[in-house]
């Protein structure tokens, strides 16, 4: 529960909203300098880890995840699919439903990309102390927290 004591300066605010933009650039950027190392695109890297973590999805639920069209993510797919990343597969309770599974090329992908995000993130982070990184890691923590509320 806040109270006026907690409520912080509009200027605080202002800052963190843009020091969160401007990681959240950064990260963006390197994300996709990384990728340019590996035969896929940026949205098939994102398809890849809802699938990852959530597990065979539709083309609908994907593009729900995604905001992007159906019509769009189906092509996706099709790329995905011929790179051997994806493929789809009937649903056993309802052979109407077409899934989307996540092959063993797929997950070695994700690994190796996370490996080098996780990498870039890892120098950053050793140009710090031990307490600064705590904070930062308790301060991402506490907000991503609140944010999900």
């Amino acid at each position: 529960m806040t109270n006026e004591s907690t409520i912080p300066s509009t200027a605080w605010v202002g800052e963190i909203e843009q020091l969160l933009r401007e990681v959240s650039v950064i990260v963006k950027r390197k994300g996709r300098e990384i990728l340019h190392h590996f035969p896929i695109t940026p949205p098939q890297f994102t398809a890849l880890l809802w699938l990852d973590e959530n597990g065979d999805m539709t083309i609908g639920e994907l593009s729900q995840k995604m905001f992007l069209a159906c019509s769009t993510m189906t092509d996706l797919i099709d790329r995905m699919e011929n790179n051997g990343l994806v493929e789809r597969v009937r649903d056993s309770r309802d052979r109407r439903v077409v899934r989307i599974h996540l092959l063993d090329e797929g997950s070695k992908i994700i690994k190796e990309v996370m490996e080098a995000r996780r990498g870039y993130l890892a120098e950053i982070l050793s140009h710090l102390d031990k307490t600064e990184i705590d904070q930062i890691r308790k301060s991402l923590t506490i907000l991503n927290e609140e944010m999900k509320k």
